[in-house]
């Protein structure tokens, strides 16, 4: 039988086959992509997983290339130097790379100046590479895809604020619909005269309009996408002294936006930036994002407001797949992946799974993905030294570019992973993340991790199981039974890892062999 007609045989569980390695895939394993956009000129090169975006490369220059667009009618003549100056260096890399032809992508500032289509020619005079302008409504498209790459079957609505405009998209049951663009970008906000109060007047007509085309109720998810959104997600990190500082998945109420908002009026912009670790000209247009976003929740008060790291990039990558890979779980994906690539024995992770399951008999879907997560990736730090290694995995977890996870979902497969490799997790240095789980979290990633490290003393093949456990709440019976083929691997070790795992659960554990 070969390998192929083998991986076909395999009951792969509730989570279905891998299909990052699969012939449908295969020209995803590298894609460059550049977006050319009204304030920043981008190339990202996605690697690997391609159900989860693996950057292998990311390098973003700003250019502002729309500034000034409203009063000229033209490109900006220093960020057209330096767009494309950056664009040839990215043709360069690309080649280096091996994975010419690039897909490139301009938005609001090409399509809108009257000297785009000269911009265009030079860049594929200079570089090779074709510029294609999308309208509004494609740019709304892609950033609602790319936000479909992260949450796949999510709901709500998109926003995605660019240097020159803003565009709303619908989604509902993981498909995008109604779209809307309009020119609430802060690099033309900043062009309106008649000082603040002519711009919140702008803003607050142009958004009604929106309101009014998109015909979406109150009460909705919103999705912030864009650099200056992430921008003002960063301040409000460092405002209440959030503990993670990943942007993707990172969560604000109406609360905390308009506290922020506050704070930011308040800061010396200078200051303000550098604790925020924010660039100058980033910082420089986020006064006017704020104004734009006070009156989005003002009008369409969203229910919650989750910060998006995937947008019209990632968007493109959605594009290249094939449906089947487009509804699988970027999470199990990547760790798949992740798995494949660095574990010692690239299978064990299913029949690891299927051994700690019964020890959480009421996991719903959410937490059985977390589960099967930390199961494929329990041996992907193996090479950190021993010393590190628990601390390795929990930093992987934590701060690692994996889509589909809450912040508290990170830390809890941080934490599961690190009793995985340690009896004694350190709590001083991680303290303010542990706080973010509840006492049950706590214990149950300490229960997955002992579980983990159990049955890591048990591998045979990544086809075979060694045994199984059985676990009874009522009675606090612990049941190990192994296979014969197993036996030999219970030494003291396994047996002392039993006995901390029956701790854990506050059971007595029996062993017992088959045969």
């Amino acid at each position: 039988m070969t390998q192929e007609q083998d991986a076909e045989t395999i009951d792969w569980g509730p989570f279905g086959r891998p299909l990052f390695d699969g012939d449908a895939v295969k020209g995803l394993s590298r894609v460059g992509v550049v977006d050319v956009g009204s304030n920043s000129v981008r190339m990202v090169v996605f690697d690997g997983a391609a159900r989860s975006p693996a950057y292998f490369y990311n390098e973003k220059i700003m250019c502002a290339l729309g500034a000034g667009l409203s009063e000229t009618g033209h490109l900006s003549p220093e960020g057209r130097t330096r767009a494309l100056s950056a664009i040839r260096r990215f043709a360069a890399l690309a080649e280096g790379m091996g994975i010419l032809p690039l897909t490139a992508v301009a938005t609001a500032a090409v399509r809108e100046a009257s000297d785009g289509q000269d911009f265009r020619d030079e860049v594929l005079r200079e570089t090779g590479i074709k510029l294609w302008v999308i309208d509004g409504q494609e740019e709304a498209r892609l950033s609602a895809q790319g936000v479909l790459l992260g949450w796949p079957g999510s709901y709500g609505l998109v926003c995605d604020i660019g240097g020159s405009s803003m565009e709303l998209a619908d989604l509902a049951d993981g498909r995008v619909g109604r779209r809307v663009t309009s020119p609430l970008g802060p690099l033309k906000l900043r062009e309106i005269k008649g000082g603040k109060k002519a711009v919140k007047t702008y803003v607050s007509e142009i958004m009604a309009g929106l309101h009014a085309d998109m015909e979406q109720e109150t009460g909705m998810r919103l999705f912030l996408v864009g650099g200056s959104w992430r921008a003002i997600a960063r301040i409000d990190m460092e405002r209440r002294g959030y503990p993670l500082t990943v942007l993707h998945e990172y969560r604000m109420s109406s609360r905390q936006i308009s506290k922020t908002a506050d704070y930011i009026a308040k800061s010396d912009l200078g200051e303000l930036r550098l604790r925020a670790n924010i660039s100058d000209s980033r910082m420089s247009l986020v006064p006017l994002a704020v104004v734009v976003l006070k009156e989005l929740m003002r009008t369409f008060k969203p229910k919650d407001v989750a910060v998006s790291s995937y947008g019209i990039r990632e968007g493109m990558l959605y594009e290249q797949m094939p449906r089947e890979l487009r509804e699988r779980d970027p999470l199990i994906e990547a760790c798949r992946f992740a798995e494949a690539k660095d574990a010692r024995m690239p299978g064990f992770g299913r029949i690891l799974y299927n051994f700690v399951k019964p020890l959480f008999p009421r996991a719903n879907w959410q937490r059985k993905r977390i589960i099967k997560a930390a199961c494929l990736l329990h041996d992907v730090s193996w090479r950190a030294h021993p010393d590190y290694r628990a601390e390795v995995t929990f930093d992987n977890a934590t701060r690692a570019n994996l889509g589909g996870l809450k912040h508290y979902e990170r830390v809890l497969l941080g934490l599961a992973l690190m009793n995985r490799y340690t009896n004694k997790p350190d709590s001083s240095r991680y303290e303010a993340l542990f706080a973010m789980l509840t006492t049950d979290q706590i214990k149950e990633a300490e229960i997955l991790g002992k579980a983990m490290r159990l049955g890591a003393m048990l591998w045979l093949t990544p086809d075979e199981e060694p045994g199984s456990l059985k676990w009874s709440a009522k009675s606090r019976e612990l049941v190990l039974t192994l296979t014969e083929h197993a036996r030999p691997l219970f030494g003291e070790v396994a047996e002392a890892r039993l006995g901390a795992l029956a701790n854990a659960l506050e059971a007595t554990a029996t062993v017992r062999f088959k045969g």
